[in-house]
């Protein structure tokens, strides 16, 4: 799989933001609604691995024909708040403000995922998300971050970002909606507004799976045939009045886990 190439990869990886990442503090505290050991980190691995995921599968390769200007055939006819869009699927990411609002949102699964705590797929991911002249740059840096053990240690991971025996690791991000603020041939600005799960299935968690809401801001550019990411911001909310549900069991959120597999494909 070659992760660069926008038409003809059929990975399942993205990249990352840039220089506004929240990267772990040294205690490894991160911020998540009281749970301080999983908020920072959901910030870090929510940017994060939304890329990977985003990346891959809008890359599957196709013909561009069908969502360049002009080609409204497969555009439903819908209002301004409804699901909208053509098929990034067949086409990858197409080159116009759509496109770079799929490109956002797969980017954004792709830097959410637990594949950003797996050295190997995360400088995937970075090669593939960011701009070349940007990518190299951000490496380190999350290098860095992920292989802190401190940081680990406080989310409950060994030092290779593994979960303990009998725990499974959660880290998804499901976008809900994108907004485009700005727009031009070659560059644009996407805001993402996304909720996330981060945390520790299993009886003996200390970290369980729990849920936070953010909105990222994505600068992109067009660069190689593809929208690629140069910058971003990352802010808390819009944060939804929660229901009186009754949290599931340990043993309920590993099966559901387990049996549901996240998507790689976001609009």
């Amino acid at each position: 799989m070659s992760l660069g190439d926008d038409h003809h990869s059929s990975g399942d990886y993205g990249g990352a933001g840039q220089t506004r990442l929240r990267l772990p503090e040294e205690d490894g505290g991160p911020r998540r609604g009281g749970r301080s050991s999983s908020r920072s980190l959901v910030t870090v691995v929510g940017v994060v691995v939304l890329l990977i995921a985003a990346i891959a599968f809008a890359n599957r390769g196709g013909d561009d024909s069908a969502s360049a200007e002009g080609g409204d055939g497969n555009k439903p006819k819908t209002s301004a708040t409804a699901p909208t869009g053509t098929r990034p699927v067949q086409s990858g990411f197409a080159h116009d403000e759509q496109g770079a609002q799929s490109a956002a949102a797969n980017y954004a699964v792709a830097l959410g995922s637990d594949g950003m705590f797996d050295k190997a797929k995360r400088h995937e991911i970075v090669n593939t998300v960011y701009a070349p002249d940007v990518a190299a740059a951000r490496q380190a840096d999350l290098d860095g971050a992920y292989s802190s053990q401190k940081f680990l240690a406080n989310i409950g991971l060994d030092k290779n970002g593994k979960a303990p025996a009998g725990q499974t690791f959660v880290s998804r991000v499901i976008p809900v909606g994108t907004k485009a603020t700005a727009s031009s041939a070659e560059k644009a600005t996407v805001e993402v507004w996304y909720t996330s799960l981060f945390g520790l299935s299993g009886g003996s968690s200390t970290n369980p799976v729990t849920e936070s809401w953010y909105t990222t801001t994505y600068q992109l550019t067009w660069t190689n045939g593809g929208w690629r990411v140069t910058d971003f911001e990352q802010k808390d909310g819009p944060v939804p009045v929660g229901r009186d549900q009754r949290a599931s069991t340990a043993d309920d959120m590993t099966k559901a886990v387990e049996e549901y597999g996240g998507f790689t494909y976001a609009r």
